[in-house]
């Protein structure tokens, strides 16, 4: 149990120091309170173009742009707050995921998403809108991180005051 407990500390640790040094060295616009797997793939080319909102998750081998160089854009790409970025999926240059939104896995966003909808496909495309999620982009009601748990509230705040 001691064995389990520590690695899962040397893990969240791990994920602190990764955010710290994409917001501090490469200037990146990340939310405190945010998720983002360690193998997500954040643009270093253009870093400070990367802005994620509160409470949104960015699941393994997701990659978000925010440059093209054959057509030399340098541009900004926005995930809103509450959102979900699924595994593999590519966030091009320039888009907007409206707040809580979750793109499915696998997903190439090619155009912005609207706030409250589920996006899926090469290109992806709105597959049910008006949706409402909670932390990470869980879907309200769905799952023990959609319910309205007191120790999740507190434990957020105290990740939020650091």
């Amino acid at each position: 149990m001691f064995k389990l407990r520590w690695l899962l500390n040397l893990r969240l640790h791990l994920l602190a120091f990764r955010r710290w040094y994409l917001v501090r060295l490469y200037g990146m616009d990340l939310h405190p309170t945010c998720g983002i797997s360690l193998k997500a793939v954040l643009d270093l080319n253009n870093p400070r173009g990367v802005h994620v909102g509160a409470y949104s998750y960015i699941a393994f081998d997701a990659v978000i742009f925010a440059h093209d160089m054959t057509r030399g854009l340098r541009t900004d790409t926005f995930i809103g707050e509450r959102c979900f970025i699924g595994a593999r999926s590519l966030i091009m240059p320039g888009i907007r995921v409206g707040d809580g939104s979750i793109v499915g896995a696998g997903s190439v966003v090619t155009r912005d998403v609207p706030p409250g909808s589920i996006v899926a496909g090469n290109p992806a495309r709105v597959l049910r809108s008006g949706i409402c999620t909670t932390r990470g982009g869980c879907i309200k009601g769905a799952g023990y991180l959609a319910q309205d748990d007191g120790w999740l509230a507190e434990a957020e705040r105290h990740v939020a005051a650091r």
